[in-house]
């Protein structure tokens, strides 16, 4: 008869759809960090939204003991993902949180910085085809969130043809890198000269 939980949208939508400013900001953002779908931004502000929710109501009931226990837990948490500071740390920072930051901590947008790929769109094929791994774990889901202690182990799938230095895709990112540094310093020289005028 399969599973008779009801399943529900694990994210909210914009009350009204059609706002331009909102249209043109999502558009940047799913450009910036290789999004395919909206619902992908919905999912990361419904996350942010829910933090900031519970942090709201910790703040007004600080003085219960229970609260107490509530903060230390969502703090750590928040923290293990790297959206919090690791130390310091306090409610009012939660609800400071933006899109940005949870969007920085998706699989996707760790194996760019991290060189792996050289672009979003890249970083995300490499996932989806399952070419990358975190500790042991093979993670095929670009929006996954990536803990601090975790993204020290994002690599290739040793059985992956990625893994091979020598591959095509990682050839040209190392080349892509020299020449843009190439670049940097070929520029430097003129920039030098007119600060000495």
């Amino acid at each position: 008869m399969g599973d008779p939980k009801q399943l529900r949208k694990k994210y909210n939508t914009p009350r009204h759809p059609w706002i331009r400013t909102t249209i043109e900001s999502e558009r940047v953002v799913l450009k910036d960090y290789g999004l395919v779908k909206k619902k992908e931004i919905h999912i990361a502000n419904s996350f942010i939204k829910k933090y900031r929710d519970i942090a709201k109501r910790l703040i007004a009931t600080r003085t219960i003991p229970q609260a107490q226990k509530e903060k230390e837990q969502i703090l750590n948490k928040l923290k293990e993902l790297g959206l919090l500071p690791s130390s310091g740390a306090e409610l009012e920072q939660i609800l400071g949180l933006e899109l940005k930051d949870v969007l920085s901590r998706r699989l996707q947008s760790v194996v760019y910085r991290k060189g792996l790929a050289r672009s979003m769109n890249q970083a995300r094929q490499f996932i989806t085809h399952r070419h990358v791994m975190v500790g042991d774990q093979e993670i095929s889901s670009p929006s996954y969130l990536v803990s601090v202690i975790e993204e020290g182990a994002v690599t290739f799938k040793q059985k992956s043809a990625l893994a091979d230095a020598e591959h095509p895709e990682r050839v040209l990112l190392v080349k892509g890198e020299t020449a843009k540094g190439k670049n940097q310093t070929a520029e430097a020289p003129p920039a030098a000269s007119e600060a000495k005028q």
